[in-house]
């Protein structure tokens, strides 16, 4: 679908977080694809601010202040939007269990209200970014990002003749992102202090930023209504990336790599020592794509039905779960080849 986004006026929650400020930016640069306008909202002042500075040439994007738990608020801005991408959300698992109340108010609530808003204002398209913790819950932030994609997925049912299509995007780890576990070893390594690892069987989804952002617009331009949409991305074992990145750092800044050691802390509470992005549960109404598994609504339209056809699709069954015990895991220099590629180091 070319010149899918030409024209539109696209609102993006959350704007400036990782994911949010990357959409900003490749919607932006695309040559052949501009929106009429990018609306990006987002609770923080300080970084709206400075993403206004950072755009202020570009008198086709605007940013304001605003929290998606104010449901006038988001109905207001909404209004003229033909796009939602809905990436506002709390998603540190600790701080997660130690406030509860604020990730349903949050991640749920304030879901609801962009829902609302959606529908009151006929927006073509809603996409949710939710995440692999979604599958299998351990935790309150997990369990909210589950309970996102199937008010996501109800939402296709709550009107006769709706326009707006609402369909959810899961990935994983976005390597390097703010708070991930590349930075913690990076300054560890840094420092030459011991290098603290969870466990030494934990693996772990990983995709680049650019890719991230990319798998989402193409998410909005294929959408029928309700599905979810699993990004394909490659496995890593968090022992092959912590000696990776040892090899690169200790080699850039010319010290021994040996005087780093490795401390296994266990993992932490509710933690996975593995990643799922598809249950078995789900495998059974999945459709493979090129760059996605599309899982199709156990409870489909009631309003409406849909026929889920898609481009580039390769099996209308999947066989097996999608985990990161399970995939193929990258060696060490395959790993060491992706920092580079991903332009990490």
């Amino acid at each position: 679908m070319k010149n899918f986004f030409k024209n539109k006026r696209i609102l993006i929650t959350g704007v400036s977080g990782t994911v949010g400020k990357e959409l900003v930016k490749q919607l932006s640069t695309s040559l052949n694809e501009q929106p009429k306008e990018i609306v990006g909202i987002d609770q923080d002042e300080n970084s709206i601010f400075f993403l206004s500075e950072e755009y202020k040439k570009r008198n086709y994007i605007n940013f304001f202040v605003t929290n998606v738990c104010d449901q006038q608020s988001v109905l207001e801005i909404t209004k003229g939007i033909d796009i939602i991408f809905h990436t506002a959300a709390l998603k540190h698992v600790i701080l997660g269990e130690k406030n509860p109340k604020q990730v349903v108010r949050t991640n749920i609530d304030g879901l609801q209200n962009v829902i609302f808003s959606a529908l009151e204002n006929n927006v073509e398209k809603v996409i949710f970014t939710s995440s692999d913790k979604a599958v299998n819950p351990t935790n309150v932030m997990g369990t909210s990002k589950l309970m996102g994609e199937k008010i996501i997925t109800a939402a296709n049912n709550l009107k006769i003749n709706q326009k707006t299509i609402f369909s959810s995007t899961r990935f994983g780890n976005i390597i390097g992102s703010n708070g991930s576990v590349v930075q913690i070893f990076d300054k560890q390594i840094r420092k030459q202090e011991s290098l603290t690892i969870t466990d030494a069987r934990m693996t772990r989804f990983i995709m680049s930023l650019d890719q991230a952002a990319k798998l989402v617009l193409n998410t909005a331009r294929i959408a029928k209504g309700g599905e979810i949409f699993v990004t394909k991305m490659k496995a890593i074992s968090i022992v092959d990336l912590a000696d990776a990145m040892i090899d690169i750092i200790s080699t850039k800044e010319k010290f021994n790599k040996r005087k780093i050691k490795k401390i296994f802390i266990g993992a932490k509470p509710g933690e996975k020592y593995f990643e799922e992005l598809l249950s078995s549960e789900e495998k059974k109404r999945a459709i493979e794509l090129n760059e996605f598994y599309s899982i199709i609504p156990a409870f489909q339209g009631t309003y409406r039905k849909i026929k889920y056809n898609y481009p580039k699709m390769i099996n209308k069954k999947v066989s097996s779960e999608y985990n990161s015990k399970e995939s193929k895991l990258l060696s060490k220099n395959q790993i060491k080849k992706l920092l580079f590629d991903y332009k990490l180091y």
